[in-house]
């Protein structure tokens, strides 16, 4: 069975909740104060004596009215059109959605005219093309699945873009004169593998710069010598993983700094140390321990380590699971960031991927839950049957 909730347990054996409270030691600052308010606002949510269900209905609801057109109030993510279609369509396979022809088409449509001549997808038709957009539309390609979804990216012109950002010290810009950080790395390197474009040329030198990026906390920062970030953690070493460097990485230490992001009372992670819960940090923390937990396997043959480890993802899944069922669930659909936000695709998409994270693991079906969700690969964010298609699909294929 199961080892029961880390969290929980303590709940129920210490008998109140003040246990687990933030503690200041008499000496408040403003993060302290926003941590006793933000748990006192979640404090009603979760101990409320009932389960509570996935809403999949609502949820489902509000996706597919957000598929089919925005109102004027989206308009400060006018250079977001690939991200908004990943979100959604990320989030509606999650929840096992059938994407109409119709929804295809518009969606093929919409991420073809934002490609740019020169390769690389921007944010919006006709803006500059950039990293982060390009990853989108990538995921956003690989969960359409079809093979005029596919064809719709120019993979030299792909290939050429990402190699006109790479620096000579293996980091990359996220876009032309743009800044360096570690989530560009990632984002090239997902996107040339997804296309199968990537060589080793193109990531010459990446794995020590990434490594580079580990602080001393044990999580990783945007660039050498700044502080560590749950974002940035994710991004840093799924890249490693995927580039089969993560023997680079102090895991010992990466994986401390992780488990102690995961809040106490409220169940969620952090992104940082001595910031609040956030529920899109269900996925951007709660996603690196699949792949640590894989990493730190392949370095153990002998699988010591797994039998000592037991069934779960060396966090406490359950109180995870708890706080975005509880706290990030609008009743008319739509998932948020903690208690008194309103929802949106962004947050939907990533609660939904923290959730769907921590129910794949060793001696647990999925299936037996109510709660269930399609699996997502732990380095794209996209279904696995749905990498597997694209990957199969270009390989062997030149550029």
């Amino acid at each position: 069975a199961p080892k029961p909730s880390v969290i929980n347990m303590a709940r129920q054996f210490l008998g109140e909740w003040a246990a687990l409270e933030f503690d200041d030691n008499g000496v408040p600052t403003h993060s302290s104060e926003e941590q006793k308010r933000t748990e006192s606002e979640v404090a009603p949510f979760l101990k409320q004596e009932r389960s509570i269900s996935l809403l999949k209905a609502a949820h489902a609801k509000y996706l597919r009215a957000g598929l089919a057109g925005l109102s004027q109030r989206f308009e400060h993510l006018d250079a977001s059109r690939p991200w908004l279609i990943y979100w959604i369509l990320h989030s509606m396979d999650l929840l096992g959605m059938e994407i109409t022809p119709e929804e295809t088409a518009s969606c093929i449509d919409t991420l073809r005219r934002c490609q740019s001549p020169s390769g690389g997808f921007g944010g919006n038709i006709g803006q500059l093309p950039h990293l982060a957009p390009t990853y989108a539309a990538v995921n956003a390609i690989a969960i359409l699945g079809t093979q005029e979804a596919y064809e719709v990216i120019d993979r030299p012109g792909l290939y050429r873009f990402l190699d006109s950002l790479r620096q000579p010290d293996g980091s990359f810009i996220m876009h032309y004169d743009g800044e360096v950080d570690v989530r560009g790395v990632y984002c090239a390197v997902s996107a040339a593998t997804l296309a199968g474009v990537i060589d080793d040329a193109l990531f010459a030198g990446t794995p020590t710069w990434l490594a580079s990026c580990q602080t001393y906390e044990g999580g990783f920062a945007a660039v050498p010598g700044t502080e560590a970030h749950g974002g940035y953690g994710f991004c840093a070493f799924a890249a490693c993983v995927q580039l089969r460097a993560d023997h680079l990485i102090r895991k010992d230490a990466l994986l401390r700094w992780a488990a102690m992001r995961q809040m106490r009372f409220e169940g969620g992670f952090q992104g940082r140390t001595h910031k609040l819960v956030d529920g899109c940090y269900s996925f951007w923390m709660g996603g690196l321990f699949p792949l640590l937990h894989y990493s730190m396997a392949c370095d153990d043959p002998s699988r010591e380590l797994l039998a000592k480890i037991g069934p779960g993802w060396l966090f406490d899944t359950e109180a995870l699971r708890d706080y975005v069922l509880f706290c990030c669930q609008d009743p008319k659909g739509g998932l948020i960031d903690k208690p008194g936000k309103k929802p949106d695709y962004y947050h939907t998409c990533y609660c939904l991927s923290g959730i769907a994270s921590a129910q794949y693991f060793a001696a647990q079906d999925p299936h037996a839950l109510i709660n269930s969700l399609r699996p997502t690969d732990p380095i794209h964010n996209v279904s696995m049957i749905k990498t597997r298609r694209m990957k199969d699909f270009f390989s062997g294929r030149p550029l």
